[in-house]
């Protein structure tokens, strides 16, 4: 183990302002006395030797023990290694993210994954050094991960003989594993069906050389042939391998033989040469003879050469050796990076050396390095955004690296020597310029108020920053700090610094109080667009209101702001709250589906009058959904009389009924059933009425019943014997039937399980499509009845899942007709009888046997229903329908639906004819053919719909397609009122077609007729026709309305009063507009008529408008203004943020309240305007404020004077120091030699251990990314 002390200049710093005054001379005194050297310490006490090994007797008996030989010296299980990345290696060039960026992140996640701890630092030459420690294994899987994800990765093959690769793998993978971890580098050998020799290895160039060697070597060992290695020292290596691998790749193609040189950065000193047994030796001896001239001939010179210029010896991935081996056939050797040598030898021939020392010196001071002193808080300032600064400079001086470190008053320069001259003076102009005309001040915030000086969005400092032309820095909250910097121009540095102060002196006043509120209302609150919370927010402009995320499900909205505004504004908002939960009862309201429409009404004005005239919200289901309920939110009492409206509006349109059955309440919950099953049975069974069970818990027992008034009737029958059973004795079982037998069990129309209800007396409750459990059945009743109902259908289940299998003979001309469609015929008989299983023979077979399979009873009923179907298509016909061809796509109506009702209704089959052209040219040719001339009285091909079926049932579809043929009538409508019912872009006209289901036909506006078109069904023509009228009454009466409203007048107003008139965002002018439903135009800028206002809308209205105009001139004639001083220093406050404080003020005081504008000759004139005696009020209350701000103002420039001044000034007001005599001992090893004294400020002779990517420390550049 060892210690390393490393002084800086920090901690010379502590350590001298750790001394007492007396101890601490001035640089201007005299020579010290030898009193002050007595007491100054000794080179031993400030830096301890670390203790010697001992050599006492008794350690010299204790190594003579017997048992001191079978002791082992513990090792620590801890290593450290530096690794090197070059800088054209490094995968990450980012310099300015340098510890942030992503190589950043790499480092902290191969810490995580290895257990090793890593440092990184970075080289003058931008290479990077990555010092890890921790475990060896730790150590070697960090490497290896390093050079992966941190170096670039370069790609090699060695071919070496198939039946080698063996070896390279070694047992279970080990040689492998651990050439992998050695060399960094990843081996990919191929597979053993693969015929290839080739193995790939990718990594860096060093690991590729170093894995490239230990496999040939490998291969070498197990080569049949003559192996011979023979051992040359290092330094000599580079003669025999000669400059680029020229001389040794002549001897391999002259000699035959494979030699095998280990690269620079393997530290081997033997060489392998492989091949046959003559080659090897020629080989060998050509070696030899190159090493023994070499070692008689060479010689060497040693040089110092400074560490910094060793990189531009070696030049970039050592081409600049190679070049020097080249020229002048001298071989330079340079010290390792780690090493803290600087000599450099040179070796070669005598006369050599000379040449090669030349290139060296060259090579070394063909760059130089310069700093310039600059303050590191001006360095980005210096770098500019994005860089820009600094990119004029490294434009024009592209070779000058420019470097700067965080923390250092210092920019590093490193290039060539005049290239490093010109940027230093540019950027020693631009520091000075800086430092002449920047100024940086910081103050203490606490962390809890940064986010609210921050503002919303960036809002409050990106203000203060544009106002003062300054940045500002606020530490990010995972730095913990509380130190905010202020830079940029001197003055506006402190109004900023200031400003700031008085924010957080005003936030420390606030307070904050949560409030719950339900997320469900936060929307309501808040309204669309943000329009609601911001009247609660101009309302009470000091609160900040904050509603939590919407994903945080969080109910907390927070307050903060003055304790009295916070209260005001907690109340307003519990009373908003409160209103909408009472306006958010709901009530569910079942209409039958076909009365929706006429609830909604044309163009929804029922629904919109019911809604406006209960103030409810009323929302119905969607067209295609099958849910009659209509949902009504709002307060309780508008809710019930919401739904009274719609039920009489359902009750006048049908012939419904409304009954009132008495059961007692606490049979409702077993009469209602599990989610609803038992009632829900009933009103399905009776026609689909509507049952009303009062609210649980209310003890009303009256049941409302509502419907079709046989079914009503029906209903109410089954539900008091559902009662009177329930009352008496009632009895549930439960039966399960797989789903495929239920529709078999129910019945063609419910036939079977109604013979077994009547002859039972039980109820029989089928799962509906929302039950989970769909083989579960329910019988219900008297336990007699129930036992009864239960034995009849257990026999008929089991009778079901009796599965038998049978026989039927169909005719092959019919299989066709049940398998067409994907065999839709064979489904519905599947679904209808249980499940049964209909199997036809194949096609090719010409076989008339088809097979059933299933319970028997179903397999019989299917069969019967079979023959049925097999003795109607025996018993088809086909019937020709002549309709023109015009009218097919009417009948056919939207997606066909017209059609595939009359083939369900009249279960035949119809085909309409294919569309034919007809454009035919009158000589009868047509698409260049000549046709033959036809009968004008037969019918055209085209008009023909072809049906089959039974006779009886195609002449039922035949009247029923004609039914179906539209017609026409004429309506007279004003040609003016045309494009009104046409609407924009057709709107209107499209609403009538699709509400009355025709078509109507507007003629052309050249044509200028009144008569317009409607075609359609003739059941729908009348009503059609009167609605398109009563279309026309209410345009009509729309444009006598409109010239009503086209009534005009004008009012003389002066110009100054018409802001006035407008209000603050037309505030005032839109209510008048609103209250009056007028329309208000005021006078264009180059209008004559500066003075007049016209009004338009209703006489009456207009008049009404007018004179509210005239009564607030009047008001504004009776105001006065007053001019009154008050101090400039206090308007921001008064003013307050976003002219909130103002706006109070003036709406307290119903005044108007102008200050002056900037550069205004009295910066302290502010002008008062309104009625005499709210001016006077509003003037004492502004001269209260004053009078009171300007105390704090006068208190903090007091304190300001009191501050004391930065380190920064105080050091300019001292009279020039001497230079730093740095920590000083007594007898240290320089003095008594000729040596020079260390330099502590050099960072050569104290060099950095590193910058750990792991520490948080806060940079001119802002916060950490990662």
């Amino acid at each position: 183990m060892s210690s390393v002390a490393v002084l800086t200049q920090e901690s010379f710093n502590e350590h001298r302002s750790g001394l007492l005054p007396e101890q601490v001379k001035s640089p201007l005194a005299g020579p010290s006395s030898a009193e002050d050297e007595d007491s100054l310490p000794t080179y031993k006490d400030a830096f301890p030797p670390l203790p010697e090994k001992a050599s006492s007797p008794d350690a010299i008996q204790e190594a003579g023990n017997a048992w001191a030989s079978k002791l082992r010296p513990l090792k620590s299980s801890i290593i450290t290694q530096v690794f090197h990345v070059p800088l054209e290696e490094r995968k990450y060039k980012d310099m300015n993210q340098f510890g942030e960026g992503d190589q950043a992140k790499v480092c902290l996640d191969i810490m995580h994954k290895t257990g090793a701890h890593l440092e990184l630092s970075m080289a003058k030459d931008q290479g990077l050094s990555i010092m890890v420690s921790g475990k060896h294994d730790a150590v070697m899987k960090a490497r290896k991960e390093i050079v992966s994800r941190l170096q670039t990765q370069a790609s090699a093959t060695v071919a070496i003989p198939k039946e080698h690769h063996r070896y390279v793998i070694g047992k279970s993978g080990e040689k492998l594993q651990e050439l992998e971890l050695k060399t960094a580098t990843k081996i990919q050998i191929p597979r053993p069906e693969d015929p290839s020799n080739h193995i790939k290895i990718s990594g860096t160039k060093e690991g590729l050389e170093k894995a490239k060697h230990e496999i040939l070597l490998i291969s070498a060992e197990q080569d049949k042939r003559a192996v011979e290695r023979v051992n040359i020292e290092k330094v000599f290596h580079p003669f025999i391998t000669g400059a680029y691998n020229k001389l040794v790749g002549e001897l391999m193609q002259e000699t035959g033989a494979r030699i095998n040189v280990p690269p620079p950065s393997v530290n081997k000193t033997e060489i392998v040469i492989t091949g046959e047994k003559e080659q090897v030796a020629l080989a060998m001896a050509k070696i030899r003879k190159i090493y023994e001239e070499k070692r008689k001939n060479a010689t060497t010179i040693a040089v110092e050469v400074k560490k910094s210029q060793h990189k531009y010896v070696i030049g970039p991935k050592g081409n600049t050796l190679q070049e020097i081996l080249d020229r002048t056939g001298v071989s330079v050797e340079i010290p390792p990076l780690d090493s803290g040598s600087e000599t450099v030898i040179l070796r070669g021939e005598p006369d050599r050396l000379g040449q090669a020392l030349t290139e060296v010196y060259a090579k070394a001071n063909s760059y130089t390095v310069s700093s310039v002193s600059a303050p590191s808080w001006l360095h980005r300032f210096i770098i500019g955004k994005k860089g820009q600064n600094l990119a004029k400079v490294t434009q024009q001086m592209p070779k000058v690296h420019i470097e700067f470190t965080e923390g250092e008053d210092k920019i590093t320069l490193e290039g060539p020597t005049k290239d490093v001259q010109m940027v230093h003076v540019q950027i020693e102009a631009i520091v000075i310029d800086l430092v002449s005309r920047m100024d940086y001040t910081e103050i203490i915030v606490d962390p809890k108020f940064h986010r609210h000086l921050i503002g919303k969005g960036g809002a409050n400092i990106n203000r203060i920053k544009e106002q003062h032309k300054v940045s500002v820095r606020i530490p990010h909250d995972n730095e913990k700090s509380n130190l905010i910097r202020i830079e940029g121009d001197p003055l506006g540095v402190q109004d900023a610094k200031k400003e700031l102060l008085e924010l957080t002196s005003r936030m420390e006043n606030e307070r904050t109080k949560d409030m719950i509120i339900e997320q469900r209302f936060h929307r309501a609150i808040i309204g669309q667009k943000g329009e609601k919370i911001k009247e609660v927010r101009d309302k009470f402009p000091e609160v900040i209101i904050n509603f939590p995320d919407p994903t945080q499900k969080s109910d907390i909205v927070q307050l903060r702001g003055p304790r009295t505004e916070v209260e005001k504004c907690t109340k307003f908002m519990q009373k908003i709250v409160a209103e909408m939960v009472e306006n958010s009862h709901s009530v569910s309201v079942p209409i039958f589906k076909q009365f929706h429409k006429n609830i909604i009404g044309k163009g929804g004005a029922n629904i919109k009058k019911i809604r406006e005239e209960t103030n409810t919200k009323i929302d119905l289901p969607a067209e295609n959904s099958n849910s009659e309920m209509i949902v009504i939110t709002g307060k309780k009492a508008n809710c019930e009389a919401a739904r009274n409206r719609v039920l009489a509006i359902q009750k006048e349109l049908a012939n419904i009924t409304e009954l009132e059955v008495s059961i007692p309440s606490k049979l409702h919950n077993s009469l209602i059933g599990s989610k609803g099953r038992f009632v829900r049975s009933i009103m399905e069974e009776c026609g689909g009425v509507h049952i009303h069970f009062p609210t649980e818990g209310s003890g009303i027992d009256a049941v409302t019943i509502r419907g079709p008034a046989e079914e009503v009737e029906k209903a109410k029958k089954q539900l008091l014997s559902l009662a009177e059973e329930k009352q008496i004795k009632s009895h549930t079982v439960e039966l399960c039937a797989k789903p495929e037998y239920h529709k078999f069990l129910i019945g063609k129309g419910g036939g079977n399980i109604r013979k077994v209800r009547d002859s039972t007396g039980a109820r029989i409750i089928f799962p509906t499509q929302e039950d989970k459990d769909q083989e579960l059945i329910t019988v219900i009743g008297t336990e007699e009845a129930v036992a009864e109902a239960q034995k009849v259908l257990e026999a008929l289940i089991k009778s079901l899942d009796n599965v038998v299998e049978d026989v039927m003979t169909v005719d092959p001309k019919h299989h066709r007709f049940f398998v067409a469609r994907r065999g839709q015929v064979l489904r519905e008989i599947a679904e209808e009888y249980g499940g049964v299983i209909v199997s036809f023979p194949r096609t090719a077979s010409q076989s008339d046997k088809v097979t059933l399979k299933g319970a028997k009873d179903c397999v019989e009923a299917a069969k019967k229903r079979m023959l049925e179907l097999i003795e109607d298509l025996d018993a088809q016909v086909t019937m020709e329908c002549v309709i023109p061809q015009k009218f097919h796509r009417s009948i056919m109506g939207p997606k066909g639906s017209r059609i595939q009702q009359i083939t369900k209704d009249h279960n035949v089959q119809i085909k309409f004819p294919d569309r034919e052209d007809l454009q035919v040219q009158e000589n009868g040719e047509a698409n260049g053919e000549v046709k033959e001339p036809v009968d004008p009285s037969a019918p055209r091909k085209c008009d023909i719909i072809m049906l089959s079926g039974r006779k009886e049932r195609c002449e039922a579809a035949v009247e029923a397609l004609k039914a179906l043929v539209p017609v026409s009538i004429e309506v007279e409508v004003p040609f003016e009122l045309h494009r009104y019912i046409i609407g924009q872009k057709g709107s209107g006209i499209r609403k009538m077609m699709d509400e009355f289901e025709v078509n109507i036909q507007v003629p052309s506006p050249e044509l200028q007729s009144d008569i317009i078109s409607i075609s359609g069904l003739a059941s729908l023509l009348d009503r059609a026709k009167e609605g398109l009228l009563d279309r026309v009454k209410e345009l009509q009466a729309e444009q006598e309305d409109r010239a009503l409203r086209s009534f005009k007048l004008t009012i003389t107003v002066d110009p100054k009063y018409h802001p006035k008139i407008i209000g603050r965002k037309g505030a005032i002018i839109t209510q008048i507009r609103n209250e009056h439903e007028v329309n208000i135009q005021f006078p264009e800028k180059n209008d004559e008529n500066q003075d007049q206002i016209t009004i338009s809308g209703y006489e009456q209205n207009a008049v009404a408008a007018r004179d509210a105009i005239q009564a607030i001139v009047n008001d504004l004639d009776e105001m006065i203004s007053e001019d009154i001083t008050l101090d400039s220093k206090v308007h921001a406050r008064i003013i307050g943020a976003r002219g909130k404080g103002i706006r109070k003020i003036m709406d307290e005081f119903k005044v108007d309240v102008r200050f002056p504008q900037s550069g205004a000759s009295d910066p302290n004139l502010v002008t008062v305007t309104g009625r005499p005696e709210q001016v006077d009020e509003a003037i004492d209350h502004l001269l209260n404020l004053e009078e009171e701000y300007i105390a704090d103002v006068v208190e903090n420039e007091a304190k300001m004077a009191y501050m004391k001044p930065s380190g920064r000034s105080a050091s300019s007001v001292e009279g020039p120091r001497g230079p730093s005599k740095g920590f000083v001992v007594r007898e240290a090893p320089w003095t008594t030699g000729n040596e020079k004294a260390p330099d502590v400020s050099s960072s050569e002779e104290f060099p950095s251990f590193g910058t750990p990517v792991a520490a948080a420390k806060s940079s001119p550049w802002g916060p950490k990314r990662f």
